[in-house]
């Protein structure tokens, strides 16, 4: 029986994050509120407080869910049998990153705000599976650069974490930001998620 209400309350979770995730898609995380997601699914706004308390924290949940898929990612790529090149390397995990678009734009554009007014147990849950990330980014640097050194793969992360938060803006500029470079002669050159991780982790590891 508690096994069947788990079930239930989380199924009830996915589906409201769901409706949430295709509302930011073409909504700003502040133009959404709890009625558009009401509408978005068939709960009343009443019901959807039983699982979540604010928005954010549906917004933190989808994060966490979205790391959690990163993560099966890596976990896929520290598991190879055989050693990767360092440009299969490269292409694996920008392609991994290139597939979660929704994590890259929620951590460059509305974590703070999400992690100031999510309930602690939920942040601690969404820092832990991000520990995980963490930790298998480095397995996966382990398994397939073994002459790397510790200390040298530490600077990869401490650099490659930070960088993946600045990566969505940049490949997704607004209308007006783009209006603004244009008035001020500001070269933009379109760039995919794909070519900004590709480059970046590329010299990391030269």
């Amino acid at each position: 029986m508690a096994v069947e209400l788990k079930e239930t309350i989380d199924k009830r979770r996915e589906e409201i994050m769901d409706a949430c995730e295709r509302l930011y898609e073409t909504k700003g995380f502040h133009e959404i509120t709890i009625k558009d997601i009401s509408i978005e699914t068939s709960f009343s706004r009443p019901s959807i407080y039983n699982y979540f308390q604010t928005k954010e924290e549906i917004f933190l949940g989808i994060l966490t869910r979205e790391y959690l898929k990163w993560n099966s990612s890596l976990k896929v790529i520290s598991a190879y049998e055989n050693v990767l090149t360092k440009e299969q390397f490269i292409e694996k995990i920008a392609k991994s990153l290139d597939e979660r678009k929704t994590l890259l734009k929620i951590s460059a554009m509305n974590l703070y705000e999400i992690e100031e007014k999510s309930r602690d147990e939920l942040l601690v849950e969404y820092k832990r599976v991000f520990k995980d990330s963490v930790a298998l980014f480095n397995d996966c640097l382990k398994k397939h650069f073994p002459k790397i050194k510790e200390d040298k793969r530490n600077e990869i992360r401490y650099a490659f974490f930070p960088y993946m938060y600045g990566v969505y803006p940049y490949a997704y500029p607004t209308k007006k930001q783009l209006l603004a470079m244009d008035k001020v002669e500001l070269d933009y050159v379109k760039v995919t998620i794909y070519e900004l991780i590709y480059t970046f982790l590329k010299l990391l590891l030269e």
